[in-house]
């Protein structure tokens, strides 16, 4: 698992940090983080998609994982 920098209390609930730690991870087959998403988290992984692109727009998940908030942003805009 990836370790990430948190504010205490920094609004994110547990599920949107479990998210952006996923997120974070280098996947190395086809298939693992959807297979992943699943296990992990529960989520389909078009329900991850929709929350994980809601968390990029907020403040509070780019104090969490700022350099991992960037990347995404970055990659939305292309």
């Amino acid at each position: 698992m990836v370790a990430l920098m948190a504010e205490p209390d920094n609004g994110l609930d547990a599920l949107d940090k479990a998210i952006l730690q996923l997120e974070a991870e280098h996947w190395k087959y086809r298939g693992a983080k959807e297979s992943a998403i699943r296990q992990r988290l529960g989520l389909s992984p078009v329900n991850y998609y929709q929350r994980l692109n809601a968390l990029i727009d907020r403040d509070d998940a780019a104090r969490f994982a700022p350099m991992l908030i960037s990347r995404l942003r970055r990659a939305r805009q292309r």
